[in-house]
C-alpha cells in the first residue's frame, strides 16, 4: 500500500518533473488528479498570462507557467501560526491557510491554491513572493528529534492506555507506507516525505478522540506534546516537495 500525498505535494513533484522533461503530460495528469475527478487551473489571465476561459486544463496551465519562466513547483503546508512554505503577500497566504496547502511556481512570482468542490479541484492563481524554506537536512533532523521527544512525552502520558494504535505506530516507526515519486525527485526527499506524512498521521490519530483523556489538563498535555511533531512533519513535507532546497542529484 502506498501513502496518499496531499494535492500540493503531487502537483509539486509531478509538475516539476514535467517542467524538467522527466515525464510526459499524460503521466502528470494521472498522478496529480489521483482519485479526484478533475483538476483545472483558473485565474491565470488575471495575472497577465493570457487565457480565454475561466479555467484551463492542468497541462495548459502548467504550460503557461513554463512560458513565464517557471523551472519547478514547490509546495507549502501552512497552518495558523506556522506559515511554512509561504512568503506572502497576505492574499496568497490567507488563501493558502484556508486550504492548508499551496504550490509556488519557482521563478515566476505565482502561487496556486487548491479549491476543492466535491471530487474536483480548481487551482486558483495568486501573486506569490519569495519564500524562505527549511533545507532537507534541517527538516530531517527536526523531524527525528520531534519524533523522539513526542514518543517520550506520550509514554509519560500513558499513550498505550488511551490510544494503543498510536503507541504501536511509535514503536514501529520503520514500518511506513511508501510514496510514489516521479524521476528527478531525490531519494532522500522521497523518504523524508514518507516520514513527514507518517508523523502527521500519528498526530491526527492521537487527536482523534479526546474522550480518552481523563481530565482537561491531560487533554492539553497531549496536544502540547503533539504540536511540535505536527510542525516538524509539515516542515519535512515542505522541504521534500520544494525543489529549491533539494540536494544535488
Amino acid at each position: 500500500m502506498t501513502a496518499s500525498l496531499p494535492a500540493a505535494a503531487r502537483l509539486a513533484w509531478w509538475g516539476t518533473a514535467w517542467l524538467r522533461g522527466h515525464v510526459v503530460p499524460d503521466l502528470v495528469v494521472d498522478a496529480v488528479v489521483g482519485d479526484d475527478a478533475t483538476h483545472v487551473v483558473a485565474a491565470l489571465d488575471q495575472l497577465g498570462l493570457g487565457g480565454d476561459e475561466a479555467a484551463e486544463s492542468l497541462v495548459i496551465g502548467l504550460g503557461r507557467l513554463r512560458a513565464e519562466g517557471s523551472t519547478a513547483l514547490g509546495a507549502a503546508f501552512p497552518v495558523e501560526g506556522d506559515p511554512v512554505g509561504l512568503g506572502g503577500p497576505r492574499a496568497f497566504n490567507d488563501a493558502a491557510l484556508d486550504a492548508g496547502e499551496a504550490v509556488v511556481a519557482v521563478g515566476t512570482g505565482i502561487g496556486l491554491v487548491p479549491v476543492r468542490v466535491g471530487a474536483a479541484i480548481t487551482w486558483v492563481a495568486h501573486r506569490a513572493e519569495r519564500r524562505q524554506l527549511p533545507d532537507v537536512g534541517e527538516a530531517d533532523r527536526g523531524l527525528r528529534a520531534a519524533l523522539l521527544a513526542t514518543a517520550d512525552t506520550l509514554a509519560d502520558l500513558d499513550v498505550a492506555r488511551w490510544r494503543p494504535e498510536v503507541a504501536d505506530r511509535l514503536m514501529n516507526l520503520r514500518h511506513r507506507d511508501p510514496v510514489t515519486a516521479p524521476d528527478g525527485v531525490p531519494a532522500r526527499c522521497v523518504e523524508l516525505a514518507a516520514r513527514g506524512l507518517q508523523a502527521m498521521e500519528i498526530v491526527d490519530l492521537a487527536l482523534e478522540d479526546d474522550g480518552g483523556a481523563v481530565s482537561a489538563s491531560e487533554i492539553e498535555a497531549r496536544r502540547a506534546a503533539l504540536t511540535p511533531l505536527a510542525r516538524a512533519g509539515r516542515r519535512a513535507l515542505v522541504a521534500a516537495c520544494s525543489p529549491e532546497v533539494w540536494p544535488p542529484s
